[in-house]
């Protein structure tokens, strides 16, 4: 009660006429988010529901709580850390700059384009700004970090108008921004695993090197995301599900991401026509490229060692593609946004299908990119308004011949 009676009391200060008028929308900002504003329409037929942006926002910030504890810890351990706690701890203080520098940047640009504008500060950063550093690896460095987000708040959502009238998935935009911008800072080896140097002022010793992976000669070695440093073959499939391999901070774990799609599906937040079909689209593509593939074994010795790679990504089990790379993190949280893409229902169906099958296409068709998710979703993002223009047009096609046979 002490809070909402302060803000009560400074809030003639940035109401209209006050000293500090000209900032009432940060400070609008900043009480609707600690309380729900007490607006109420006043003409007009609404739809009235106890979801707002914020609850939204906030279900989804939960939903990827679970994916975002569990990269702290595989980091940690990633650096040698056998103790869960001091793996977890080693991993926070690494993140948490990442964390501060994208809230940081994306807020204030928000908040500057609100006071320019005169708008409400809107609730979507809320989200993005956790999302930019969970699709991150750990080693680019935090003045790319605040530049890709810079660039996706920008282009990415003000030119366009703010929340909800974006084309493209923000959080992805800055991930391409930093990928083909910082190429070196975004991939090798060296880009998923931290510093090593926390460790000596926060007291911990890790065990050693040992828990430290390094490249391998396996398919699996070049696929996807975080994967591109991983030894393995394919009996460690639970690894990878599991997500004891290097990645993007919340990439790695698919269990933790799947407790996430319960949160987001139970709440109705996500939509689960958008989920599974990019789950269906990306097995679906891998089992193709399983039937039509050669084997390595069978390629004449002059083969290059692009033609090798393509062989050897046709044969990964098609089940591999969907616990690899960004593949889940994007199909429950990056495909589903309800603003980039498609809204109607049949529309989800299809614009899910393309965006599995795309993403396992560009892994494979093109070794030199072991990753497509980040791609496959934009594409389809700038695509989505055109497949919703077509579902509608040929609904209304359908309707008009129903009434012209009753006629």
């Amino acid at each position: 009660m002490g809070l909402r009676k302060f803000v009560d009391k400074i809030k003639p200060t940035f109401s209209e006429g006050g000293k500090l008028s000209f900032l009432h929308s940060t400070f609008e900002g900043f009480e609707t988010f600690l309380y729900a504003p007490n607006t109420v329409t006043k003409r007009g037929a609404h739809i009235r529901d106890c979801n707002d942006i914020k609850r939204v926002m906030i279900t989804v910030v939960v939903a990827l709580i679970p994916a975002m504890l569990f990269g702290m810890y595989n980091l940690g351990r990633m650096a040698g850390f056998t103790g869960m706690w001091d793996a977890f701890l080693f991993g926070l203080v690494e993140m948490l700059p990442m964390i501060v520098v994208s809230y940081v940047v994306g807020l204030s640009i928000e908040f500057a384009f609100a006071q320019v504008r005169r708008h409400e500060i809107n609730e979507g950063f809320l989200v993005t700004g956790l999302l930019i550093p969970l699709v991150m690896p750990i080693g680019v460095p935090l003045w790319v970090v605040a530049l890709s987000t810079a660039f996706a708040v920008i282009i990415g959502k003000e030119v366009f108008g703010g929340t909800g009238m974006n084309v493209f998935n923000p959080a992805l935009l800055a991930r391409a921004f930093a990928f083909f911008g910082y190429t070196s800072s975004m991939s090798g080896e060296t880009a998923w695993y931290a510093g090593g140097t926390v460790h000596k002022w926060l007291g911990l010793t890790p065990a050693g090197t040992g828990e430290v992976m390094t490249s391998g000669a396996t398919p699996l070695a070049q696929l996807g995301d975080g994967a591109a440093a991983y030894t393995a073959d394919w009996s460690n499939f639970q690894d990878a599900f599991f997500g004891f391999i290097p990645g993007s901070m919340g990439e790695t774990s698919t269990l933790a991401i799947l407790i996430g799609a319960v949160i987001l599906l139970f709440t109705g937040v996500a939509s689960w026509r958008t989920m599974i079909s990019v789950f269906a689209g990306g097995l679906l593509m891998g089992l193709v490229f399983n039937l039509v593939g050669a084997d390595p074994a069978s390629l004449p010795a002059d083969a290059t060692p692009e033609a090798i790679a393509r062989a050897e990504y046709m044969n990964v089990p098609a089940y591999w593609h969907l616990v690899v790379g960004g593949f889940a993190f994007g199909a429950v949280f990056m495909a589903t946004d309800p603003v980039t893409s498609a809204q109607t229902n049949t529309g989800k169906w299809i614009y899910g299908l393309m965006v599995g099958m795309l993403a396992v296409l560009i892994r494979v068709i093109n070794p030199a990119y072991p990753e497509g998710m980040m791609l496959s979703i934009l594409f389809m993002n700038a695509l989505a308004p055109l497949i919703d223009y077509f579902v509608v047009e040929r609904n209304i096609a359908r309707r008009k011949k129903l009434i012209k046979n009753v006629k």
